[in-house]
């Protein structure tokens, strides 16, 4: 290539430049979407059921949740569905939001 056009040879590098620059970028824009994609992977399923915990503790539990509710805390823990339909029948509240005892068969 001959410097017979000084500009235009000046515009490829400046182009190459800003290539060179915007490539580390996009790879480490692919690797942190591949991560969140591995790490939503790995979490495992939420419960089907789920019971609430009081603030201290004192309470054995304070609501009952169906899963996936978005009202269920830190303090809630998976539980299986008799464990749930137990503490319905036993008083424990009913989610307002999720509404656990209109499941089908819960409360017959």
């Amino acid at each position: 290539m001959t410097d017979s056009c000084p500009s235009s040879r000046l515009e490829l590098l400046a182009f190459a430049e800003r290539v060179a620059e915007q490539h580390p970028a996009q790879v480490r824009r692919w690797k942190a979407a591949e991560e969140r994609e591995r790490g939503a992977a790995a979490r495992p399923a939420a419960p089907d059921w789920m019971v609430e915990r009081s603030l201290g503790g004192r309470a054995s539990a304070v609501y009952v949740h169906a899963g996936g509710c978005h009202m269920a805390d830190k303090r809630v823990r998976g539980v299986p569905r008799e464990v749930a339909v137990r503490a319905l029948t036993k008083g424990v509240e009913a989610c307002p939001h999720c509404r656990p005892d209109t499941e089908p068969g819960v409360l017959e």
